[in-house]
This record gives structure tokens, sequence and C-alpha cells, in this order.
């Protein structure tokens, strides 16, 4: 045992100073924190951990998330001392052609998920214990390295009460307790005990430990990984800076590289040699039998509606997510305590063995679908709309994480009715059109519903589909097909004067106004555009040059950002002029139809508009 301790001491050794000469060569980055949890990751690499240096996507690895982001240069060394990517690449940190990012991203391999954004990478590894212990039914851990900052964001305590809930004794927890922020002391300070406590009242083992002595680190990560029914986190008390005198618990070097020079050689011949051969056997993971992992994808049931029944879309996303359930092992759902209203509980009633309840939580119920994207499944995240903004900085990290998720939001716009303007949501789609390659899907039926969810399952990362609470008839035969990209006509003649773009509820708007307008003499072009991003520009630029050069849309969201401004950017090259007809102004409860009149997005409305056009 002496010999492993005295091995652990030099690997953290020499990860300390691969992160004080990265980040001196960068001439940024945070140093200070890297030295302080330079042990903990030390033991977890080089002795806790099971993986296999050759294949980053063995599914039964041992999985690690870096929760405290900017300690990116300690992780980069931890890879490199593992024999995982050489040594001198080290050196690239922070460049614009160097997959070693500021904060960890994907462009990295071994880099699971992207963090950086403090306080999520706890229910980043809620959602992997969970695909390990339920699904893969595999023998894996997850263990996930916080800074004592973070524990300030609510996400955190989201997932702690999850991880208990659902006994993920197969996640683990260490808060690198060094009790300097960024500006200013942590809330509690070097106060482990406080910290324990506070896990221990969700539920968790907490173990208090000096972060910096192996004869305390060694017996708490044993004592973690034997656990047998519930999460663990083991509170380190450390030292920013450690090892290195003027760093050390010292003020005012938060993300400050040592200059290189005098400071940086002082510190160097404080940290010692580095010791290139340590003779340290990471141990491989076990065998999984990977048969039923990648289990053949059939093609959905077709939709079953008589057409022209009223069906609400959010009907036709749960009817079709639980089709779909059926064709695809590897979608799963998870829900924020809606499922009755987005109508998840459908999946659930049919494959319940692979939905999970998040409750009322979505930062969580985000961050554990990222994680269970990047095991490999297809995750289909469900909420109301206007919920989904409360986890707007999952969302967006989703992004950058690359996972392949898919997002439902159900009780869009004004057409909610009496519930007033806190259930809806308004802000939806640009929400999700400002996210790089997000695919935003809109239908306006049930039989498109069903068909978009199967769309948005076949595409590789991050779909939004956007279902509405009132019913609408069903349109469409259940033989249609709706691309990702495209749009339909849905009526059309060679005397249209303008076209009317729509989806959703307005477009059942649209073509009550196509009826009024038409009993008058005036022909319009009507279009569904159930995929927003990817617009469908061609047929866009075609019918605007078919009715006058002019485009009138009609959405139930905020003018910004929405289809609207879509369809203005299609368009912008071509002279069309766009009249975008939108909600303005903050909602009220009232009736659907009212509201729909009230903000202006109403058959009426439509109608008005193009008598004053034409």
């Amino acid at each position: 045992m002496e010999t492993l301790k005295n091995l652990l001491k030099q690997k953290a050794t020499n990860l300390r100073i691969h992160a004080i000469v990265s980040t001196s060569e960068a001439g940024s980055g945070h140093p200070t924190t890297c030295l302080s949890a330079a042990d903990i990751v030390s033991a977890l690499f080089f002795h806790a951990m099971r993986y296999d240096c050759t294949d980053a996507q063995n599914p039964n690895n041992d999985r690690f998330i870096l929760s405290k982001g900017h300690a990116a240069p300690l992780l980069y060394a931890a890879y490199a001392e593992a024999g995982i990517i050489p040594t001198e690449n080290l050196l690239t940190l922070r460049q614009i052609d160097s997959i070693l990012e500021g904060h960890p991203t994907p462009r990295f391999e071994w880099t699971e998920v992207a963090t950086g954004s403090l306080g999520q990478g706890l229910s980043l590894g809620l959602g992997m214990a969970l695909n390990g212990k339920y699904l893969d039914k595999s023998d894996y851990r997850v263990y996930v390295l916080l800074g004592d900052g973070e524990t300030a964001e609510g996400g955190v305590w989201e997932a702690a009460a999850l991880a208990t809930h659902y006994q993920l004794n197969n996640l683990i927890g260490i808060v690198d307790v060094n009790a300097l922020g960024q500006s200013q002391r942590t809330m509690y300070a070097f106060d482990i005990d406080t910290y324990c406590r506070r896990f221990e009242a969700f539920g968790w083992q907490t173990i208090g430990i000096d972060g910096h002595d192996f004869d305390e680190i060694l017996p708490a990560l044993a004592q973690a990984k034997a656990s047998t029914d519930k999460p663990t986190m083991i509170v380190a008390k450390t030292f920013k800076g450690k090892g290195i005198s003027f760093l050390e618990n010292a003020d005012g070097w938060h993300g400050k590289a040592i200059p290189k020079g005098e400071e940086l050689d002082k510190a160097l011949a404080e940290l010692g040699p580095l010791h290139a051969e340590v003779p340290l056997q990471i141990e491989l993971p076990s065998p999984i039998d990977g048969e039923n992992l990648n289990a053949a994808v059939t093609e959905c049931e077709a939709p079953d509606y008589i057409p022209g029944e009223k069906v609400a879309t959010r009907g036709g996303y749960g009817t079709g997510l639980a089709k779909l359930g059926s064709a695809n092992l590897a979608v799963v759902a998870l829900d924020g305590d809606t499922k009755n209203s987005t109508y998840a509980e459908q999946f659930m009633e049919r494959h319940p063995n692979r939905y999970f309840e998040m409750f009322i939580a979505e930062q969580n119920l985000v961050g554990a679908g990222i994680g269970l994207a990047k095991r490999g499944k297809i995750p289909f995240v469900s909420t109301f709309a206007a919920f989904l903004s409360r986890a707007y900085d999952q969302i967006r990290m989703s992004a950058i994480s690359q996972a392949n998720i898919k997002y439902a939001g159900s009780h869009c716009g004004v057409s909610i009715g009496e519930d007033g303007p806190s259930q809806m949501g308004l802000e939806d789609i640009a929400m999700f059109r400002a996210l790089p390659e997000a695919v935003v899907l809109y239908p306006s039926d049930a039989v498109a519903a069903e068909r978009l969810v199967a769309e948005a399952a076949a595409h590789e990362g991050i779909v939004y589909l956007r279902t509405s609470r009132p019913q609408t008839p069903v349109l469409y035969d259940a033989a249609e097909r709706f691309p990702i990209g495209g749009c339909k006509v849905i009526r059309k003649s060679e005397q249209d004067s303008v076209t009317v773009v729509a989806a959703g509820v307005t477009l059942h708007e649209a073509l009550t106004a196509y009826e009024t307008l038409a009993a008058e003499g005036i022909a319009i072009r009507v279009l569904d555009l159930y995929s927003i991003k990817p617009i469908d520009t061609e047929t866009l630029q075609q019918a605007a040059a078919e009715t006058n050069n002019t485009l009138i849309t009609v959405e139930d969201h905020y003018p910004e950002g929405g289809l609207g401004d879509a369809v203005m950017a299609a368009v912008a090259t071509e002279g069309v002029s766009v009249h975008k007809l939108a909600v303005k102004g903050i909602p009220r409860s009232g009736k659907p139809e009212e509201l729909l009149e009230y903000h202006g997005i109403s058959a009426d409305t439509i109608v008005r508009k193009v008598r004053a056009l034409v």
C-alpha cells in the first residue's frame, strides 16, 4: 500500500507540473484549481477507475465528468499520463487548432460532455448512471468532480435528489473544497461537515476527507465503490494552488497562468522533478455483452386517424413516441411531471423500463437526458415549452456537447387559453433556432406529429418538436411523409394573390381564412411550414414569386426569432415583402379563440390583412 501511495503521489506531482507548464505556455487558464484536485484525480485515474486506454467508446469504461470544467488542463494531463495523448500535445492547450480547449468539449474524444458552465456535471453523471444501472445493466461507475463554488447552483441539488430516488450506487461525486471562488471565498469555506450534512439530507452516503492525504482518499474511494443502494459524495478539503508556496490558498490567482521566467522556475522547483515512468497499471473494464446494444430499428406503426378527426398534436406526439419505442430500443423518454399533459405517459405505459420521471426539475431533466444520449440512447425530453426556458443553459450546453437529444415542448402559445401567460411557450422557437445545427419542427396535425417524432429520432443531433394543446382537425392522409427541411403546400391556385405561411394552430386559422376569402373571390396560397429549421427556402421563394412577392406569416409565438423571422431570412435576397402576424405584448387568461383574436393571429385577422394587401 505504501508503494501504491508513493506512486500516486508522484503521478499527482506530474499532473501539477503539466498543468502549470501548459497554462504558462498558453498564457491563460486556471492552474490553481488544477493543483487543488491533482491528488484526487491521480487516485481516480490511476487506481479507482477502470477503463480501456485504447478505446474511448468502450461501453463498460468507467465514466469521468469534470464538472469544474475550468480545471481542463488537469484532465488533459491525466490522459497524457495514461498514455492516451502525447505529453507534448499539452503545450497546444487553448490553441485554435488544438483539441485541448480551455474548457472540455467532445472535440477531444475522451471528453464525452462539454462542461464549464458550472453546476451541470452531476446531472450529466446521473443520466449516465441511469443508463448503466437500468438500461445497459452494466457495472461501470460514473465519477463526477465538482468544485465547491458550483454547489450553490440549484441544478446540483436537483440531481442529488434524483440520484437518491433512483438509488444510483454507481454514481460517485467528489467535491473539491478549496474554499476559493473566482472573486471571493466560497459560501462555506473549508466547512466540509456542512457540505456532508447537506448531501446526507438528500440521502447520499457522504465521506469527508483531506483531499491531499492518500491515507484518506483511497479508503474513501473504496467505501464509495462498495455502496449497494446509495450514491456517494466524497467531500475533500483541499488548497487551491497546492504544492507551490506563493499560490497555495492565496487570493488573486483564479484564472491566471504563472508567467514564464522566474516565477515559473520557482514553482517547478518547489514541485520537484517529473518522473516519466511511474509503474501504475490501469485496470481494464470487465467485458460486456454488446449483443442488444444496437438492436435493429424497424418502421413505426403508421398513424391511424380519421380525416377531420380532432386530435391535439401533443396527443400525436405521445402516440408516435410510444410507437417509436417499439421500433427502436435505444429510445428513452424523460418528463418533468407533465407526462399526462405532454402525453409522454403513453410511452411510460408501453415501455415502463425506458421511462424516467425527473419530477419538477427541468435543469436536471435536460442534463440527465444529455448523459443518456452520450451513452448511446436517444432521449426524448418533454415538458411545457415555457418550462424548457428554465433549462436553456443546459440546452445550450447540449449543443456544445454534440448530444443526440430530442426536446418536446407542449402547451405552446396563447392557444392554451385560460392558464395564462406563465404557462405559454412564446419564446421557444427563437431559443432553439439560435442553437447551431438544431432542427426545429412544428406539426400542425396528429399525423404530422407522429411522423415527425420518427424523423426526429432518425436525425443525429438536437431536434425540437413543438406541440399544441388545442384539438385540431387531422389534415393529412396516414401515408403522408414529412422530411426534415420540407413544407407542405396546402392550398394553391394560379390566381393566388398572396401566400400565408403558418404552422401548428395558426395553420388551421389560415385555412379558415382561406375559405372566407375564397367566398369573396380572393385566392390565397397556404403553406404548412412544419420544418422551421432547416427551412424549405425553395418552396417559399417559389410561392412568393407566384403570389406578387408577398408573404404573410402567422405564428403563435412572439415576433422576435420565430417562424416569421425564419421566413424573412429565407427570402431576404429575393425582394419579397413579408408581413408578420405574431403575439405582441404579455398575454392574459382567456378562451383560446379570444386570445388568438386579441393578439392578432386569428382567421379574422388574416382575412383583414389579406384584404388590406390586395
